[in-house]
């Protein structure tokens, strides 16, 4: 399959330089000759001619929020809106509030504060290409929040803190989630020290950090993703 990535930030340039850009991250978990993968610098305004460039795009998180005013962002939404139907589509963290939003969500800067570390989710509605035993636990990092499910989506997995947590589209071929199965712990835990102080007070720090030491589900969502790209 030909899977764009739509590259809508990246780490910290001293994280980059160490862990890799979060196509890099996407390449690894799904494996890199998994796809023929083509990578649109969707920050710097580079997108498809058209959505059939690729058969399904991925669009990666960024430190942006979705409802900032940035002209980028909303040739992305028209991008997104314009691809319903045409290509499949997958959302991580930004990736997934920009899809809500493009198709008639809503978004909003959570008053619940951040969201870091290991957090898990109930599998409530599962789809056909996930595998339905018990719940998920894998990186969280953001702030912003899917309050209200776009029309034709359905949560097929949350929690109390991220209710919104994943969504499937019953009228497109497309899924988004709001965690980073992506991140490898080591980057996860280095992107929460470059943050302590700032974003996060140290004890939220300290306890994100410590919920690495639990074992994580990134590559069996890894794997729910690649068994939705093959249903297109």
């Amino acid at each position: 399959m030909k899977l764009g990535i739509l590259r809508t930030g990246g780490p910290p340039a001293p994280l980059e330089a160490q862990f890799g850009g979060y196509p890099d991250m996407f390449q690894a978990l799904l494996g890199p000759n998994a796809h023929d993968y083509v990578v649109f610098d969707a920050e710097a305004g580079e997108l498809p001619a058209s959505p059939e460039a690729c058969a399904a795009y991925l669009i990666t998180g960024s430190s942006a929020g979705v409802y900032d005013p940035l002209p980028w962002i909303e040739d992305l939404s028209d991008f997104l809106r314009a691809s319903k139907g045409r290509a499949g589509l997958v959302g991580v963290c930004f990736g997934h509030q920009i899809m809500a939003q493009a198709f008639g969500g809503q978004v909003i800067k959570s008053p619940k504060g951040w969201g870091v570390g290991l957090h898990t989710y109930e599998v409530s509605d599962p789809a056909a290409w996930m595998d339905r035993s018990g719940p998920i636990a894998v990186a969280a990092s953001h702030q912003d929040q899917v309050v209200k499910a776009p029309p034709g989506a359905r949560v097929v997995a949350g929690s109390d803190f991220t209710p919104f947590g994943m969504l499937a589209y019953d009228d497109q071929p497309a899924i988004s989630i709001q965690l980073h199965p992506e991140f490898e712990p080591a980057y996860a835990k280095a992107l929460i020290e470059a943050r302590r102080g700032s974003r996060y007070d140290p004890a939220q720090a300290d306890q994100a950090v410590a919920s690495y030491a639990a074992p994580h589900d990134a590559l069996r969502v890894g794997g729910w993703i690649d068994a939705f790209l093959a249903t297109i």
